[in-house]
């Protein structure tokens, strides 16, 4: 429920099919045809630690300045030569990132030919424009699309017409003139203006008269506030403010609330402006002066309520703080939910005078708080600091609540049963006036069909509270991006769209809505015969041409880690494959493997790519996220190598030809292991990269540090200096080792993770470890973007060709 700031994953806008070529998530091809030849103008190196000679630019890399600088703490003191990369206003420092930029541009120049190779069929397997379907919303459908030959999507609408009693109501000629395309936000003009967009939260207004959104314009994060005018297309001037993070309507259509951030970049103040002219003053509506704490805010579902949640970041351990205004008086001030209890958590939904709320404290005296679990009661809006909520129902043997939606008929309820996603619809209003307390079975659910086989859910916006249809994404390493609805009241489901997949293997199997119910019996649900469709739907799925296996790996403590492995049966060759590993376990968020048609070049060519569930990250339960952090982080760090090591000893990956690629906190984990066993990792990239958690971890004056201590722990404690210290992968680089070749990317105006964290690292591996092998370590720095990149679909191209170029080289790989 609750997000890492350093996670990497973009924030949400209207629609969750935005700013790439996939419907749900980044899916750019990738195929290589050939590997240039080596430039003349390259020298090579072969030693004990190569298998193969690389090629290195005949000129030696960068070599920073030392400036001496102690640390002590708990009796310990060390040395940080390069804290004075720290100021990113220094001209030194400005310098060194232009070397080390020339000095990875010289590395690569010899991929050039394969990188334009690589781009060129990547933009050949997209489509010329991608777009979204429609989706209803009050009298408007909304929809995004990419225009051909552009980098980022653009937001429109359109009325609906076939509303009962509209086609009698408008004449002919009016009606072709109600369903012309409005358009309410373009990426591209503010990214010409500007030169960087990241797009935060677009908001509608109630009346659909309005569109509050947040932009980024320099990639600091600093979201801007913008309120546009729908009916004349004008932005409404407002007192400029940066640091803007969540937004939420009242119903007069006039009043917007706002979350704002301090300078460490936790939202700490909800305020309030109104849409009236003359209005200069925002009202302060709440401030939460803890600074381990966050403000999140939000409306319920069917806009009569807006919560105010000030919460932990990561893990609410110390409990949660909800309050609720009435969003048809906005300024009547807040009521508080309940008081703070540790461990416990409360997230709030309304429902015709009830509130629903998921908690892990039921409200019943014989009943004992659980710090894992999430329950679902209910009260009377009037009751809501009552001690009495009523329970509705608790989860089945093995099944855990994750999230909940509600509409006018419907409740949907986001599960996890065994290791695997589930969603099920319970229709509303529910009898909770049963004597016995209620599973979820009792109340007759209906469980949406979904395949198995390592599939991801993400819901739709699904923004209309009278909606009887749930939209759904549904994505597996096998399977491309398909959107379904599920029709809620005649529990139905037809596909909608899936994502176009040019060149694809022309085997593809299309599978039907028969099949999708067949696997119900994979998940323990019976099939109910009413349940199936009137005709079938179709998709393709390349389960016939690709192997996705699920493997349990034992980790050092005898615990099972979910490994999921993606290859081709016809192109890969057993203990001869070149591998690639991915990993993140931190935050509690899920690794993420969904479709990406970039792979299927890698995978045509023998390549294996597997994805490692480690703890730290999201698991069945709330557990796999605690065993994972904290304490208990190098746990995280096992895992994944435990991972590495099977993948070679079952023959997956040839030794000696296993990469790693991690993104942001998750470099720490890939940063750790390659200190930890060197030899295991033949090459890695690290993206964004987190690496010098111990002394950013020190400094209380950095973004995101104290909101970090939960997460990973605080160093001010003697015994969460020492876990962390003996992890840390910047402190721990190996004097006079060998290293992994490695790629790290990093962007100047990142503000989640500093600039100078990827900059220290690589200056540190090139003062310690072996000469040789540091000549394959090269830095790329982007002087103008931040945290999330360029993100246009031309854009990503070009680095995914670049990283997959390093990958090439630096493990000597033989595409042909």
């Amino acid at each position: 429920m609750v997000l890492g700031l350093r996670n990497y994953s973009d924030m949400h806008l209207l629609s969750r099919s935005v700013s790439n070529t996939s419907l749900r998530a980044h899916s750019f091809s990738l195929s290589f045809a050939l590997i240039p030849s080596i430039s003349a103008s390259s020298s090579s190196f072969s030693s004990k630690c190569r298998a193969e000679p690389i090629s290195v630019p005949s000129q030696p890399p960068p070599v920073s300045k030392r400036v001496p600088f102690t640390l002590s703490l708990h009796g310990h003191s060390w040395q940080d030569p390069y804290h004075w990369m720290r100021n990113t206003n220094d001209p030194d420092f400005l310098n060194y990132l232009n070397q080390e930029n020339s000095y990875a541009q010289a590395f690569m120049a010899d991929t050039g030919s394969l990188q334009r190779t690589l781009v060129a069929e990547m933009k050949n397997r997209m489509p010329s424009k991608v777009s979204t379907p429609v989706e209803c919303f009050g009298p408007w459908l909304y929809y995004e699309y990419i225009p051909e030959g552009k980098e980022y999507p653009v937001l429109c609408r359109r009325l609906q017409t076939n509303k009962p009693g509209w086609a009698e109501k408008i004449l002919s000629y009016v009606k072709a003139e109600f369903r012309r395309e409005e358009i309410l936000l373009d990426w591209n003009e503010v990214a010409e203006k500007h030169g960087y967009v990241h797009v935060g939260q677009c908001r509608i207004s109630p009346d659909h008269n309005f569109l509050a959104y947040t932009l980024d314009a320099t990639g600091s994060e600093q979201f801007m506030l913008q309120i546009k005018d729908l009916r004349n297309g004008c932005i409404i001037p407002m007192a400029p403010e940066n640091g803007i993070v969540s937004l939420a309507w009242a119903q007069d259509c006039k009043t917007l609330f706002y979350t704002i951030a301090d300078e460490n970049q936790r939202p700490y103040r909800v305020l309030c402006t109104k849409l009236e002219p003359g209005n200069t003053d925002d009202t302060l509506v709440f401030m939460e002066n803890d600074p381990s704490y966050c403000v999140d805010l939000t409306s319920t579902k069917d806009g009569k309520f807006i919560t105010v949640n000030s919460n932990s970041r990561s893990s609410s351990e110390e409990g949660i703080y909800v309050y609720v205004v009435d969003a048809t008086e906005p300024l009547n001030g807040l009521q508080r939910v309940h008081e703070r209890v540790s461990g416990v958590k409360y997230f709030l939904e309304h429902h015709f005078g009830f509130f629903y709320i998921l908690t892990n404290a039921p409200m019943k005296e014989n009943i004992k708080c659980s710090h894992e679990g999430l329950y679902l009661a209910r009260c009377r809006v009037g009751d809501i600091q009552s001690t009495t909520w009523q329970n509705i129902f608790y989860p089945g043997k093995d099944t855990c609540i994750q999230d909940v939606d509600i509409f006018n008929g419907h409740l949907v309820l986001f599960l996890n049963k065994d290791g695997f996603p589930m969603i099920c619809s319970i229709d509303l209003p529910i009898n909770v006036e049963c004597k016995h307390q209620m599973l979820i079975e009792d109340l007759n659910p209906w469980f949406f069909p979904i395949p198995s086989n390592s599939c991801s859910v993400e819901p739709g916006s699904n923004l209309d509270f009278m909606s009887s249809v749930y939209r759904v994404v549904l994505s597996s390493p096998v399977i491309p991006d398909v959107i379904i609805d599920f029709d809620m009241a005649r529990r139905t489901f037809s596909i909608v769209q899936q994502e176009e997949v040019l060149g694809a293997p022309s085997n593809a199997r299309s599978r039907s809505s028969g099949y999708e119910l067949d696997t119900l019996q994979h998940r323990g649900i019976e099939k109910d015969a009413k349940d199936k469709n009137v005709e079938l739907e179709r998709w393709k799925d390349f389960s016939s041409t690709y192997c996705c296996e699920r493997k349990e790996v034992i980790s050092h403590d005898g615990i099972q880690v979910p490994l999921t492995i993606l290859y081709s049966p016809k192109a890969w060759k057993s203990s001869q494959s070149p591998g690639i590993l991915h990993g993140y376990g931190a935050y509690g968020e899920v690794l993420d493997k969904s479709w990406r048609a970039d792979r299927l070049s890698l995978l045509d060519r023998g390549w294996v790519i597997a994805f490692a569930d480690v703890r730290g990250g999201g698991g069945d339960d709330h557990s796999w996220h605690k065993t994972g952090n904290g304490l208990f982080k190098q746990n995280s760090i096992h895992d994944f190598v435990s991972c590495g090591k099977y993948l070679i000893d079952e023959g997956y990956v040839q030794r000696d030809q296993l990469s790693a690629i991690g993104v942001s906190a998750g470099c720490l984990l890939i940063g750790a292991a390659l200190n930890m066993y060197p030899n295991l990792f033949r090459a890695a990239i690290l993206k964004v990269p987190f690496l010098d958690i111990l002394n950013s971890l020190l400094d209380p004056s950095l973004p995101l540090t104290m909101l970090d201590y939960e997460e990973f722990g605080n160093p001010g404690i003697k015994s969460e200096f020492e876990c962390i210290s003996s992890y840390c992968p910047y402190k721990n680089i190996r004097p006079r080792g060998c290293h992994p070749s490695v790629l790290v990317t990093a962007s100047f105006n990142d503000s989640r993770v500093g600039v100078w964290e990827a900059a220290k690292w690589v200056a540190k591996v090139r003062d310690s470890a072996c000469s040789s092998c540091s000549r394959s370590v090269i830095l790329k720095t982007n002087m103008s973007g931040g945290h999330f990149g360029e993100g246009g679909r031309y854009i990503q191209c070009e680095e995914l060709a670049y990283d997959y170029a390093f990958l090439v080289k630096a493990m000597g790989v033989d595409m042909n």
